[in-house]
C-alpha cells in the first residue's frame, strides 16, 4: 500500500522567518508555495521526500491541521504524509484494518507551479494513531514530489530517518508495521542509551520509533519529534552551516557503522535534528 514518505508538515507562525532559516539549513532554495485549505505551505523537495513548512492563513482542513499543531504544542512537526499508488483503495484498505480516514482533504501542491490544482489527501483519524496526524496522498511513483540532490556537498541531499517518540513498542508496531504495512528490519534496545528502537523501512528512508526503557509502558500519546537528514559530506555541511551562523555540535561517530553526525541546535528549526554522512 504504502511505497514511500511524500512529505513532512511542519507547522509554524512565521512561514517567511522559516524558509529563510530552512534555506540555509538545506542549503538549498524553496521550491514553490501553494494556499489551499486554509493554509500557505512552502515546498523543499528532496532526493526521497518533501518537506512542507506551512502556516494557517484561513478557515478549512489543513488550516486545522497547523493550527491544532500550534495550539498544542507550537512550532514543529505536524504531519506525515504518506505516498500511496490509488488512493481510494488504500482508504477503503485502512479502513478495513481499524484506521478510520476522513473526507478528502485540499494539499496545496508541491509541484513548482503554485497555480496547480491542489492534491487531494486522506486524513487518518488521529486517535488510531495514537496522536501523529497521519495522511496518505496518491502518487504514482515516489518521485513524484521530490526534487534532485544539489551540487554542493554539503547540501542536505534528503531524509534518512524521522523519529516518533512512543511510550508503547508494542502498540507502534501494530501500527506502523501491521495497519499501515511498514517492514519492520531492526528492533534493537540497549540500556545504556535508555532506549528501544524500531526502524521500519519506508522507500529508502526510514521511521524510526524511539521508546524511553526507564519510562516504561503506557497508553500516553506518541510524538512525532525529530528529523535525521543526509548529506554527502558531513564535514563540508558542518563547515557551512558554521559558516552561515547555524549553531552546530561537533561532528562525531554515528551509531551507524561508518557514519558521522553533528547536531543542528538553533531553535529556529523548531525540531531536534541530525545531520547524517557516511564515511564508509
Amino acid at each position: 500500500m504504502i511505497h514511500a514518505l511524500d512529505h513532512i508538515v511542519l507547522a509554524v507562525d512565521d512561514l517567511d522567518a522559516a524558509v529563510a532559516t530552512y534555506e540555509t539549513a538545506l542549503g538549498r532554495r524553496c521550491d514553490a508555495r501553494a494556499s489551499g485549505g486554509g493554509a500557505t505551505y512552502a515546498w523543499f523537495r528532496l532526493a526521497n521526500m518533501a518537506l512542507a513548512v506551512a502556516t494557517r492563513t484561513g478557515a478549512g482542513p489543513t488550516g486545522e491541521l497547523i493550527a491544532s499543531r500550534l495550539g498544542a504544542a507550537g512550532p514543529g512537526l505536524a504531519a506525515l504524509a504518506f505516498a500511496v499508488a490509488d488512493l481510494p483503495k488504500a482508504g477503503a484498505l485502512v479502513e478495513r484494518r481499524g484506521l478510520p480516514a476522513r473526507a478528502p482533504i485540499p494539499l496545496p501542491a508541491a509541484r513548482r507551479d503554485a497555480t496547480a490544482t491542489p492534491d487531494t489527501a486522506l486524513a487518518i483519524a488521529t486517535e488510531a494513531t495514537h496522536g501523529v496526524p497521519v495522511l496518505l496522498v496518491e502518487r504514482p511513483n515516489a518521485a513524484a514530489a521530490q526534487g534532485s540532490t544539489p551540487g554542493d556537498a554539503g547540501a542536505i541531499s534528503g531524509l534518512d530517518h524521522v523519529v516518533v517518540r512512543s511510550p508503547n513498542p508494542e502498540r507502534a508496531v501494530a501500527l506502523y508495521g501491521g495497519r499501515l504495512g511498514l517492514s519492520l528490519r531492526l528492533d534493537r534496545a540497549n540500556p545504556a542509551w535508555d532506549a528501544r528502537l524500531l526502524f521500519f523501512r519506508c522507500g529508502d528512508l526510514v521511521v524510526e520509533i524511539a521508546h524511553g526503557l526507564k519510562a516504561g509502558v503506557s497508553d500516553a500519546p506518541d510524538e512525532l519529534w525529530g528529523l535525521s537528514w543526509r548529506v554527502p559530506d558531513v564535514e563540508a555541511a558542518h563547515a557551512r552551516l558554521s559558516t552561515a551562523g547555524i549553531a552546530v555540535s561537533e561532528t562525531r561517530t554515528g551509531r551507524r557503522p561508518g557514519s558521522r553526525v553533528f547536531t543542528i541546535r538553533d531553535r529556529a528549526l523548531c525540531v531536534p535534528t541530525l545531520v547524517l554522512g557516511l564515511t564508509a
